[in-house]
């Protein structure tokens, strides 16, 4: 029998944080000369530090952060194997909205209970990485009453909760050996046309999103149009289910009348978020395209990997 007493236990960052009140979605790009790169690398492989020197002012903060990296900045990284499914965030046209692709070689995904953690450890990431980089974007969310997007309907409901979260979420050694304990996240911003949505009534709206709006039930498609619900669930030729790891937000600013839903999702395979946007943006059949896109522009579009925690550390050397 093999003795596995020695094999060092592989520690993923925190993909499986639980829901946070505060979040900041910080997307970078990379400054194309060596010393931006060589910058970029110790910051990154570093970032447990950065993250304990905030949190340790307030544990029950639950500060966390996790750091994605693109498919350009995997390969100027110059390590010697890639994540087999990482590529780049390919558009989507479908026939009356697309699925934008947009530039991103970083993902800071910072969550925490209170919001003053959260900027402090955006502020000091961004100290140390100084000119190396320049902000592609960046969104602050925040969690909007009994975790509810900004339409009013509960998001989150189908996340995978027990076993079946690290199942969903984080690459088994089955898959890809060399990066188990990895994750594949996908990023959206989605800008919401609140006045229009709320101009229908809340039967529509219900419809459109597969829910009831006031108590969360499922709902079963009517009149032959496939809701969000049944868009977003993707299941395979032998019938498996395959879920992914949500950790949307809302975020908005009143005064400019801009309001929207932060997507952010985390998938063991990022073939089940590309099929689930395709479902969206294209539609089964095609042309029966998501609703509620009608209502809600996707503005950006990245996909990242996110590292084991030791893959991440090693990538400073």
């Amino acid at each position: 029998m093999p003795d596995f007493s020695d094999r060092v236990p592989i520690e993923p960052q925190r993909v499986d944080a639980p829901l946070s009140k505060a979040a900041i979605f910080l997307v970078l790009t990379i400054k194309p000369e060596p010393a931006a790169l060589t910058r970029v690398r110790g910051v990154i492989a570093d970032i447990g530090g950065l993250v304990r020197a905030v949190g340790f002012r307030d544990l029950g903060g639950r500060l966390s952060c996790n750091v994605g990296i693109g498919s350009d900045a995997w390969d100027r990284l110059g390590q010697s194997k890639k994540p087999k499914q990482l590529h780049r965030f390919a558009e989507i046209r479908g026939a009356a909205h697309t699925a934008v692709a947009t530039p991103g070689d970083l993902l800071f995904h910072i969550r925490s209970e209170r919001v003053d953690m959260c900027f402090e450890l955006e502020r000091l990431v961004l100290d140390a990485l100084g000119d190396a980089v320049t902000v592609a974007d960046e969104v602050q969310g925040f969690r909007y009453f009994d975790a509810r997007d900004l339409f009013g309907f509960v998001d989150g409901t189908e996340n995978p909760t027990g076993r079946a979260l690290p199942l969903a979420s984080l690459i088994q050694a089955s898959d890809d050996p060399d990066f188990e304990g990895g994750s594949y996240v996908v990023v959206q911003k989605y800008l919401h046309n609140l006045a229009a949505w709320n101009a229908l009534q809340t039967s529509v709206q219900e419809g459109i999103i597969g829910r009831t709006k006031i108590d969360n039930v499922e709902l079963d498609d009517a009149s032959g149009r496939k809701s969000h619900k049944t868009l977003a669930t993707i299941v395979d030729a032998e019938g498996n289910e395959h879920d992914i790891l949500r950790d949307n937000m809302p975020f908005g600013r009143p005064g400019h009348s801009e309001f929207g839903t932060y997507f952010i999702g985390y998938a063991r395979n990022l073939w089940v978020i590309e099929q689930m946007l395709r479902n969206m943006f294209v539609g089964v059949p095609e042309g029966q395209y998501d609703r509620i896109l009608d209502f809600s522009t996707a503005m950006t579009g990245s996909t990242f990997f996110v590292p084991s925690a030791s893959v991440l550390e090693s990538l400073g050397d």
